[in-house]
């Protein structure tokens, strides 16, 4: 029996070849995928995959391009029935020695797509992030809806709880 070899998530900088792509394809197993939910949490994480390539730009600097497919179950946000969505969405990422990495209380945030370069580029951590960032923020159930707030002049009492504290006041009463 033979053992696939892991694909591989991090990629050293210096044993990159900048005048040729260096194609990737990740896709977790079963167990990742669950750990990877978990730390997102959502229920589930059936299908996960990311490829692309990454190439050298500009002499020295770094360009991550792919693609990230994943199909997640969610609860829904307004009956808590498990929502399964499908997701694909196309990464860029550059990574450059000129940005740095903002320090300090207050910071002003660089363009999204430029990251700092550093030793590694790290494909697990961009897949996270990426799919952390495609997630529906409010997923809903087929036929879920929340109620409808009252139209004016329905069911006044509900929507005024203190009506009658200004009448109790002018007589000197006190509410209990």
């Amino acid at each position: 029996m033979t053992e696939s070899k892991p694909s591989q998530t991090r990629f050293r900088v210096a044993h990159l070849n900048p005048r040729q792509p260096t194609e990737f394809t990740l896709s977790p197993d079963a167990p990742a995928r669950a750990a990877l939910a978990n730390e997102l949490g959502i229920s589930a994480l059936h299908k996960l995959r990311f490829s692309g390539r990454i190439r050298a730009i500009d002499g020295d600097a770094w360009a991550v391009e792919g693609r990230l497919e994943a199909r997640v179950t969610q609860p829904c946000v307004v009956t808590l029935a498990p929502v399964t969505t499908d997701l694909a969405e196309d990464v860029a990422r550059i990574f450059s020695p000129h940005v740095a990495t903002p320090e300090g209380d207050e910071v002003e945030m660089p363009d999204d797509e430029i990251e700092p370069l550093g030793q590694f580029i790290d494909l697990a951590a961009i897949m996270a992030e990426e799919l952390s960032l495609a997630l529906p923020l409010y997923p809903r159930a087929k036929g879920a809806a929340l109620d409808a707030a009252p139209e004016p002049g329905e069911d006044a009492e509900t929507r005024k709880p203190f009506a009658n504290l200004a009448e109790l006041m002018k007589n000197g009463k006190k509410p209990s």
